[in-house]
């Protein structure tokens, strides 16, 4: 089962959820704010990739952290930041059994939802 997670307000989840939809693909949608962070598997996604790719530095939310807390940034804070602002996670995540993929472009879309 493919679960997507995200914020429905943001516009690469509205773009990612609509190719899901007109390409029929079954899937969960997980809404950070309104779902909560409990059942996220950000402490997987963080040990498997890094912080620096869990993160959105391009982001808002990003951009309103202090330099110190982006500077002594490691997994277990940037876990916590994360928790207390879900904005701060790229957006979508899309996983299935152990995939996981960040992000929205249509051409990994295909080739994930078929593998």
């Amino acid at each position: 089962m493919i679960t997507l997670y995200g914020i429905k307000n943001c516009d690469t989840v509205k773009k990612a959820r609509k190719w899901l939809d007109e390409h029929k693909v079954e899937y969960a949608f997980h809404d950070f704010r309104e779902d909560g962070m409990h059942s996220v598997p950000l402490a997987d996604w963080l040990r498997e990739f890094g912080w620096e790719q869990v993160l959105n530095r391009r982001s808002t939310s990003w951009r309103e952290l202090s330099e110190a807390q982006k500077n002594v940034l490691d997994d277990a804070s940037a876990e916590a930041l994360a928790n207390e602002t879900p904005t701060l996670i790229k957006r979508p995540v899309m996983t299935r059994g152990g995939s996981t993929l960040f992000g929205f472009k249509a051409d990994s879309y295909a080739a994930f939802t078929k593998s």
